[in-house]
């Protein structure tokens, strides 16, 4: 039996997709509600997942424009546990963005800065949560109550005995 790996058209899941609003038109002299924040679902550490961001309707007008640059920064970024940033891609109006890792319980934001071939800059910041969505069989040397349930720390971790 041979396995032989194929070549592949990448397409993003829409499952993992914001979606910038275009600009709102605003009546002289008021100034704009707070918008909501734009969030990506959670992922899980183990998960190597795209996430995308659509800016078509920040450059809508101007079929000409299309993404030229990306500058992405993950916060926090304290270790190598942390979200990691892997490949980055654009595809006219729509950059995606491959993430792994991260600490179950935190919330990470994803600072991006697109740059257009028109000049156009855009910035906006994406929260990404990440949870402890796999299954993990725990470790034989876990903290559990009378009832057999399993302790765990702030972070849903499962506390071993002797730590």
């Amino acid at each position: 039996m041979t396995t032989t790996a194929v070549s592949q058209v990448a397409r993003p899941s829409s499952a993992r997709v914001v979606s910038l609003d275009p600009p709102l038109p605003l009546p002289r002299g008021s100034l704009p509600s707070d918008l909501p924040p734009l969030v990506w679902p959670a992922k899980d550490p183990g998960d190597v997942l795209d996430f995308a961001l659509d800016a078509t309707a920040a450059l809508a007008g101007d079929v000409t424009d299309r993404i030229a640059t990306v500058n992405v920064t993950v916060v926090p970024q304290a270790s190598s546990a942390d979200v990691q940033l892997g490949n980055v891609v654009a595809d006219a109006t729509v950059v995606v963005m491959w993430l792994s890792s991260g600490q179950a319980g935190t919330v990470y934001a994803i600072q991006i800065t697109l740059s257009t071939l028109n000049g156009r800059i855009i910035g906006r910041t994406v929260l990404l949560p990440v949870l402890q969505m796999a299954a993990v069989a725990p470790p034989v040397s876990v903290l559990t109550t009378d009832a057999g349930a399993i302790v765990t720390d702030q972070n849903g971790n499962p506390i071993l005995v002797g730590s």
